[in-house]
């Protein structure tokens, strides 16, 4: 994949994360405020003000979450973000983040 390729996909995976993240606030009684820079994409819990931050590293050609449960790389395989670790996929992992974060349930 050509940088210009995974820049391309890292923007559409933030988007798509940034929408789910949204749309699951709205519909619940969690408040979560999203905010994107370029490749950095920022989610706060407005209610207990933590925060999931997930950025791409080009260099390496990866996406990164940071939560309060720990620090993830994720790697696409063609079709999905996996984690470099466990081989878990990324919205599967960012489903049970947001639950255990934030208590939001995302669909």
């Amino acid at each position: 994949m050509t940088e210009t390729e995974f820049l391309s996909l890292i923007d559409r995976t933030l988007s798509q994360i940034e929408d789910v993240f949204e749309t699951a606030g709205q519909q619940g009684d969690i408040d979560v405020e999203c905010s994107r820079s370029g490749s950095l994409l920022d989610i706060e819990f407005l209610g207990n003000k933590s925060k999931i931050i997930i950025n791409s590293q080009a260099a390496v050609s990866e996406l990164w979450v940071a939560a309060k449960s720990g620090g993830y790389h994720y790697k696409h395989d063609g079709a999905v973000w996996r984690n470099t670790r466990d081989g878990g996929e990324l919205m599967a992992a960012l489903k049970v983040i947001a639950w255990e974060q934030g208590g939001l349930i995302l669909e």
